[in-house]
């Protein structure tokens, strides 16, 4: 089981990074800007190659944990012995914006073509907030076919955004508002029992279960596909904003030590299951991207923005220092995300 874990552990992050890097990649050449390397992993090479009449190196690294297209332009210092005009500055607004836009975007791609044939072959509900396999020992006004709409207060419209709420509830216990079939609210308090599953790890009994009424077919596929992108974008833009409000802990965010975890448990559930892991976290890859944050794609749009309002760029060096900080700071969250995600196992 390890080793398919750690082969599917490759596969989810290979796919993921490959397509990213592949986007940058294919609008760099396009715009004409030199490409040092497409890497696949980091640390050391272990493989790499050139191709005849083309000046980029394809590597892969020895670590699978992110990658990296190298461009003209981002690093000053390498650039002397490259003419100008292949340099990243030396392109078009609209250019360069599509270029560092384009990983991101293939990501989110990937993630709507994925989630679009797992719906095709599986079927799907588009709504999964009914309630099913009561326990009436526990709840003895919550019937099966009830449909979660709030809880604590806030409203549920979704299956991702119903599982955030629960997620930032204290020690999971809350208020929800459900709707019978008759069009009756009632509000049903909840304290989940933490108990161990099959493979001892620790989980959490509700007392209830959430399910669906499935469907198949082209058209409610393409829509599932659609509706699961935008609410899990959704689900990650409140995610945020309840880590900066205290509502959420940074303790519960996950790094590769728990992707790793978490495709051990999905392999064990079949490929459709590695399928749906590979949409998610592509999801999360271009969304964390995206964020204006230095180092991050969207950081480099954030300059590229600014070059627009003021109608010069950003100087390059002035660039260099940013993207070097949000780089280091990015290290430190990844050190404390890992750190936890290790404790979780002991």
């Amino acid at each position: 089981m390890t080793i398919i874990t750690i082969l599917y552990f490759i596969l989810i992050l290979g796919v993921i990074v490959f397509v990213h890097e592949f986007g940058h990649f294919i609008f760099a050449k396009k715009a004409g800007i030199y490409v040092y390397e497409f890497s696949l992993g980091m640390g050391p090479r272990i493989f790499k190659f050139k191709r005849k009449n083309d000046e980029t190196v394809y590597a892969i690294r020895v670590l699978p944990i992110g990658g990296f297209v190298q461009l003209a332009g981002e690093d000053p210092e390498l650039d002397k012995d490259i003419p100008k005009e292949k340099r990243l500055q030396s392109k078009t607004w609209m250019q360069r914006f599509l270029t560092m836009v384009a990983g991101v975007t293939m990501n989110f791609i990937l993630a709507i073509v994925i989630l679009f044939i797992i719906a095709l072959v599986n079927g799907v509900s588009l709504d999964t907030r009914y309630v099913t396999e009561v326990d009436k020992t526990v709840y003895t006004n919550l019937v099966d076919g009830d449909k979660i709409i709030k809880v604590n207060g806030r409203k549920t419209n979704n299956y991702d955004k119903l599982a955030l709420e629960i997620a930032a509830s204290k020690n999971y216990e809350f208020d929800m508002v459900v709707v019978s079939k008759d069009n009756v609210k009632k509000t049903v308090h909840v304290k989940a029992k933490k108990t161990k599953d099959e493979n001892k790890n620790e989980v959490y009994d509700f007392g209830f279960k959430l399910t669906g009424h499935k469907k198949k077919g082209i058209l409610v596929s393409l829509q599932y596909a659609f509706l699961k992108f935008f609410t899990t974008i959704e689900q990650m833009i409140f995610t945020l904003i309840y880590l900066f409000t205290g509502r959420l802990s940074l303790k519960m965010l996950s790094g590769p030590v728990g992707l790793y975890s978490v495709v051990g448990q999905a392999a064990s559930n079949g490929f459709l299951n590695i399928l749906s892991l590979i949409a998610l976290f592509s999801i999360n890859v271009g969304f964390i991207n995206i964020l204006p944050f230095p180092a991050f794609d969207g950081g480099w749009v954030m300059f590229l923005v600014i070059e627009k309002i003021k109608g010069s760029p950003v100087k390059e060096k002035t660039q260099a220092i940013i993207n070097a900080i949000g780089f280091y700071l990015l290290m430190l969250l990844m050190l404390y995300i890992t750190f936890n995600d290790i404790l979780k196992f002991f």
